[in-house]
């Protein structure tokens, strides 16, 4: 295991009262508090120090999970003579990159020009006026392994800064401009048409790994949008490579180290090519991520392992990611104990003095765990063979074996949570609370588990009561009671979708009334008149560049996600002008589309939802109350039918209590006497009604077999 509790200088020390992060709100800068370096927060304090004195900003960009960020402040940042340095030299920034992603994607594209990848930490040296002209991510203190040493850069840099200063100038002014150029740079558009969508299906399966799934080799990461869309192109083309590709990933990353066989959820990606060693932080949005591809793995293919995986992730959730107030906390550190991944790694003999010696042999080999340990001379649990074979190999029952696994992982969960646990960032962000509340809202509907829909609910008036100014626009982060910065593209975006997904779990119009409000905020503060979004408002800081947020990373391109949230919104609510809107962003992203579709996941998601067909189901309740619906639900959840939007009109509703974002959808539907009647419609065209349940599982039923 990687420990950072080595002491690389033996100097150390920590400050006996807290630098200008003291009063920060953000785990990770309070973290950084007590450093010898006199760290200033990004804002109007630092930014004018630079500029009174002539200094070079140090800018230090991270996250409270980062391991290597851990890394670099304990054998840099506690240094006493680096810190030194430091002080002397530059104006110390440090920014948690979960509250500022504005400034991450802009520096992170300088760092990236300047050395050809990226990383946090983010290390980047800027002028007085914010202009970048060297960077890097992880540096040592000093040099090793062809990596230059912190201290040396420090010299080399201010030495430029006081003997070249026009070069200095030069190089900012050259590698801005091209920031700037590659922040509103575009390829040229080119048609949206279902030949996008099987040109990207040919790019994705090129990229198959078809040994251990997933894509490309270590290291890897789950791509859960671009799993999404083969489910689509198998859906659509018939073709059984996409499914086969996404099944063998789903049960290879369910059975590997990269999920939490004890505790549920997955971990932040795999250092190897077989999903076993991750980086052990647990990010919310990879989880909230995840959780749609394993449900729509179980609509498609009826495969259970894909329902226990949601259930065990969203359980996690709830017990360890969720605010008392209703809000889904952030991270969960990769270290605990100053090392990597202590809290979830087991030696055989601890294994066995636990759970004795005949359950704890099949265990052990169940779960892959041995006297040398499969990591470090440690054990990640996995299950490198599939249950039948296993038990099969240990001549037991498959049901004999997994009665006592879950026995034994009962016992060992039980004892990993008397360990000291990783540290938790416990702010709130709206963009990936959005993700997660269409994940609980999603996983309520298809597994009909209320209690999801109901921490959907939760969270979602959390936000909108707590992380909002007062004229209603929101703010991005909220932590100890405060609500701060201006909210990105992607908050108002993730947001807008999830209470999509919320309404059609609860069918509780609130939701949608609340999804309009914001979406018509983000088309006035977000919405670029030749075509797409800004990542940030029209009133928000005034920084190097002004970003187009179109590429997925580990969560989804603003715009790809403000294309889809505003696709099924004009959809479900019948406003054509917001369907034209999400059509359009995806015009202005077409030639990416096309030509880069492992960066477009979430748009392609869009764009097989506007290409259609897409339907709009209505379901109306009779007059008097009957059972027909909840299980008209549950059959219409059932199927993996992505293109459509589902709205019900209960019996109690009354025409004084429609909202009027249902009107127009309810319009020409009505409500029959003793039976329920659903609605298929197309573009506002309707069917002939199909009058009680049996006519509708038989729509059902013909639907799936086409």
């Amino acid at each position: 295991m990687m420990s950072t509790s080595s002491d690389p200088a033996k100097q150390a020390l920590k400050r006996s009262q807290p630098n200008s992060l003291g009063s920060e709100t953000s785990p990770y800068l309070l973290q950084h508090a007590f450093n010898p370096v006199d760290w200033f927060p990004w804002g109007d304090e630092a930014l004018s120090r630079a500029k009174q004195f002539s200094k070079p900003i140090f800018l230090s960009i991270g996250y409270s999970a980062c391991h290597w960020c851990h890394v670099m402040e304990h054998e840099s940042f506690e240094n006493g003579d680096i810190a030194s340095l430091m002080n002397e030299l530059f104006v110390c920034i440090k920014v948690d990159r979960e509250e500022r992603p504005d400034l991450d994607q802009i520096y992170m594209s300088a760092v990236q020009m300047m050395t050809g990848r990226g990383g946090w930490p983010m290390s980047v040296f800027l002028t007085p006026d914010l202009r970048p002209f060297f960077g890097g991510t992880y540096w040592p203190p000093t040099s090793r392994m062809g990596m230059p040493g912190f201290r040396d850069i420090l010299k080399g840099v201010a030495d430029a800064w006081t003997n070249r200063r026009d070069d200095v100038f030069r190089s900012a002014e050259e590698l801005t401009s091209e920031v700037v150029r590659a922040a509103s740079e575009s390829l040229p558009r080119s048609g949206l048409s279902l030949e996008t969508l099987r040109g990207a299906m040919g790019q994705f399966l090129q990229r198959v790994d078809w040994q251990q799934g997933g894509f490309g080799g270590a290291p890897k990461f789950p791509h859960p949008m671009d799993l999404r869309v083969l489910l689509r192109c198998w859906r659509r083309f018939g073709d059984q490579e996409s499914l086969d590709a996404v099944r063998l990933t789903l049960d290879k990353m369910a059975n590997g180290g990269i999920y939490d066989q004890l505790g549920g959820g997955f971990h932040r990606y795999s250092t190897d090519a077989q999903w076993l060693a991750p980086h052990f932080e647990k990010m919310l949005y990879d989880n909230a991520l995840l959780v749609p591809v394993y449900l729509e793995a179980f609509q498609a293919t009826g495969n259970a392992n894909d329902a226990r995986v949601v259930r065990e992730t969203l359980d996690y959730v709830l017990r360890e990611m969720t605010q008392p107030q209703g809000g889904f906390y952030s991270t969960q550190d990769a270290d605990s104990e100053g090392e990597e991944g202590k809290f979830f790694v087991w030696t055989e003999d601890k294994v066995l003095a636990l759970l004795g010696p005949e359950e704890g042999r099949l265990f052990c080999y169940a779960y892959d765990v041995t006297p040398r340990g499969n990591w470090e001379g440690h054990n990640i649990l996995n299950r490198p063979k599939p249950h039948e074979q296993a038990a099969k190999l240990l001549q037991v029952s498959p049901e004999d074996l997994e009665t006592v696994l879950a026995r034994c992982r009962a016992k060992l969960f039980d004892a990993r949570s008397r360990r000291i646990a990783p540290g938790r960032d416990d702010k709130v962000l709206v963009s990936w609370n959005g993700l997660m509340i269409a994940a609980m809202s999603q996983a309520a509907a298809i597994l009909d588990e209320p209690r999801y829909a109901d921490a959907a609910s939760a969270a979602a008036d959390f936000i909108l009561a707590n992380m909002r100014d007062a004229d209603g626009r929101l703010l991005h982060s909220f932590k100890d009671g405060q609500a701060r910065f201006n909210a990105y593209l992607d908050d108002y975006a993730c947001l807008i979708d999830g209470l999509i997904d919320l309404y059609q779990a609860t069918f509780e119009p609130k939701w949608l009334d609340a999804a309009l409000e914001l979406a018509n905020q983000m088309l006035s503060r977000f919405e670029d008149p030749i075509g797409g979004f800004f990542y940030t408002s029209i009133d928000h800081e005034q920084l190097v560049a002004r970003v187009k947020d179109t590429q997925d990373n580990a969560t989804p391109s603003g715009n790809g996600m403000a294309a889809y949230a505003l696709a099924r919104l004009g959809t479900l609510t019948a406003q054509p002008q917001l369907l034209g809107r999400g059509y359009a962003t995806l015009e202005a992203m077409s030639g990416q589309l096309a030509k880069f579709a492992m960066a477009s996941g979430q748009s392609l998601l869009a764009l097989d939802f506007v290409l259609g067909p897409t339907h709009e189901i209505v379901l109306v309740e009779p007059s008097v109350a009957t059972d027909e619906t909840a299980e008209a639900l549950r059959e219409h959840w059932r199927c993996f039918w992505p293109n459509h939007v589902i709205a019900l009109r209960r019996t109690q509703d009354t025409d004084e209590q429609r909202t009027m974002c249902l009107v127009d959808l309810w319009h020409g539907k009505p409500r029959l006497p003793n039976a329920l009647a659903v609605f298929v419609c197309e573009h506002g065209s309707c069917q002939k009604p199909l009058v009680g349940l049996p006519a509708w599982q038989e729509w059902l039923r013909k639907k799936d077999q086409a």
